[in-house]
């Protein structure tokens, strides 16, 4: 459902900044891996397509098809898990024809839509034993899809996601305290048992990545820590202004393939190279701003759905680029996680930019009166 929209309310601001940040991406990625800048490019303008149609769209009428949304995106993860394509021990990959994307990239997007509908509508009795209990098995269906493809970096980045969106619903300290109790001692145990070598919780290269960070200096794991050691050593060696986008340095971190996987997981470690301090610092002024307008845009939502949309893309964007940037410069094990709008990936960069269309929806109703989400 398409409505009319004056061209004045409409966020240019932050289209411009995720325009700039994505055509960073774009340079970033020509420069790590010169095959993939047109794909890059062309996820880049499909995104802004997308987005743009998507803005124009009634973000409450489209919620009204949440629970369409939340059964189709459970099938789409159980297709994974039954046909989905592998790479490097992991299904995570849908192919139709030559197409190949991530269902799990887009299913982020799909929980965040669901959460802020189906948490609006139990608003008043969010904090219930009821209702939390049934938050929780719904959201635990799609994690343990995910976690089981496997992909520990997504499960991470939902569940935190789910976290967020419940305290900001409106969720009782009292039970957050209470969670927390229990969490805690939850993860020690895990980490405790992961880090045994006959553990069976996670893949072993999971393990050994959770396990080159704990014990840098065991000889085992001297390859995986040679990795983010050449990641912070490009970083350092661009110093303030960089050695320049597609340098031929014999010496440089990324045209010497010091740096494994620099277009997707350790695509900062080029920005550092290149770009610089000056560069990085640009980066990630871009990321806090997108994050800003996200956020500033939620508090002036007209109700609680547009807010937890809006603070669920600004947690995503958010969580996705500190963990990215805490592996590259050694504060955090090897996850594999993306940086929004900057690695590699058109599954990636479509859905977010689905989830910034939706934003810039909420932005378009927040000084005009509309219907608001039918309670069921």
């Amino acid at each position: 459902m398409i409505k009319q929209y004056k061209l004045r309310d409409y966020n240019f601001r932050l289209v411009l900044f995720l325009v700039v940040l994505t055509f960073m991406g774009v340079l970033l990625v020509g420069s790590a891996e010169p095959d993939l800048q047109r794909k890059q490019f062309f996820g880049m303008m499909l995104g802004l397509i997308v987005m743009a149609v998507i803005s124009l769209m009634d973000f409450s009428w489209i919620l009204n098809f949440y629970w369409i949304m939340y059964v189709g995106n459970i099938l789409m993860l159980l297709l994974v898990r039954l046909i989905g394509t592998e790479s490097k021990g992991a299904a995570r990959w849908l192919r139709i024809g030559s197409f190949q994307f991530q269902p799990t990239e887009l299913a982020k997007i799909i929980l965040i839509l669901f959460l802020a509908r189906y948490l609006m509508e139990h608003e008043e009795d969010l904090n219930t034993l009821k209702t939390i209990l049934k938050t929780v098995v719904l959201m635990a269906i799609p994690l343990l899809l995910i976690y089981n493809q496997p992909d520990l970096k997504n499960t991470i980045t939902v569940a935190i996601l789910f976290c967020i969106l419940l305290y900001l619903a409106g969720l009782s300290y009292k039970i957050i305290g209470g969670a927390l109790l229990i969490a805690i001692p939850l993860v020690v145990v895990f980490l405790f048992i992961v880090i045994q070598p006959d553990q069976k919780l996670i893949k072993e290269y999971q393990r050994d990545r959770i396990m080159t960070f704990l014990y840098p200096e065991e000889e085992e794991y001297s390859d995986d820590v040679l990795q983010q050691q050449n990641s912070i050593m490009a970083i350092g060696s661009g110093k303030l202004t960089g050695k320049g986008l597609n340098n031929n340095e014999v010496a440089s971190a990324n045209k010497g393939n010091f740096v494994s996987e620099s277009q997707t997981d350790f695509i900062f470690s080029v920005a550092g190279e290149e770009l610089g301090f000056l560069g990085c610092t640009a980066l990630l002024l871009l990321i806090f701003l997108i994050i800003y307008e996200c956020m500033r845009t939620g508090r002036r939502a007209k109700d609680l759905s547009g807010s937890l949309i809006c603070y669920g893309m600004a947690s995503v964007i958010a969580v996705q680029s500190f963990i990215n940037i805490c592996v590259a410069t050694g504060l955090g094990p090897n996850t594999g996680t993306p940086l929004p709008f900057v690695s590699y990936g058109l599954s990636s960069m479509v859905s977010l930019y689905i989830g910034m269309g939706l934003v810039l929806n909420v932005s378009l109703q927040k000084n005009r009166t509309y219907r608001e989400v039918e309670k069921s």
